[in-house]
């Protein structure tokens, strides 16, 4: 190959990789990032390979892209989940996809769990007359919700949203009242 094929080659690859990292950086949807930065890795492994640069192509390739796109691809589906207790049985499929249509906006999952489960954002629970209400434990996560269309409709069908410590706290016998310790 000649140097003239070489740049032919490698300039249009080369103008690539900083119109790929201004999309990646621009880009709103976790999904779509993890795409663009595999991507990303790629082409560098290939401009690697086609200077010469075989060992460090195959170290971009290797740790740019596999690894690193598959660490990324565990912590979306591990970290982009709202987990909700649900107060007794499942509520109907209808306001299931109600809350996953509310949440897709913000590149969420709903993971709906028993009461006792740990880790929980939401507790969803009956408030009579068929309407449910969701208690949420995180004030930011409300807020969010709150500026979606979602939270105006779940509203509309006569649910509840409401952060969890808006609920006056029922006495627990087993813990003191602070205000009677010495």
């Amino acid at each position: 190959m000649t140097l003239t094929q070489e740049i032919q080659l490698l300039l249009p690859l080369t103008a690539l990789l900083p119109l790929i990292a201004i999309l990646l950086v621009v880009q709103s949807n976790p999904y779509q990032t993890l795409v663009l930065r595999g991507l990303l890795g790629a082409v560098s492994a290939l401009i690697y390979a086609l200077l010469g640069a075989a060992d460090v192509a195959l170290t971009e390739a290797l740790v740019g892209t596999l690894l690193s796109t598959t660490l990324y691809a565990v912590a979306l589906r591990s970290s982009m989940v709202v987990r909700v207790a649900v107060a007794t049985e499942l509520p109907p499929e209808p306001l299931c996809q109600q809350l996953c249509r509310w949440l897709d906006p913000l590149h969420l999952r709903l993971e709906l769990l028993g009461p006792a489960d740990a880790d929980l954002h939401a507790v969803l629970e009956p408030a009579g007359a068929g309407s449910f209400r969701l208690l949420l434990h995180n004030r930011q996560l409300l807020e969010r919700l709150e500026g979606l269309p979602g939270a105006q409709r779940w509203r509309q069908a006569g649910h509840q949203l409401e952060h969890r410590s808006a609920l006056p706290l029922s006495p627990d016998p087993a813990q003191p009242d602070q205000e009677h310790l010495p």
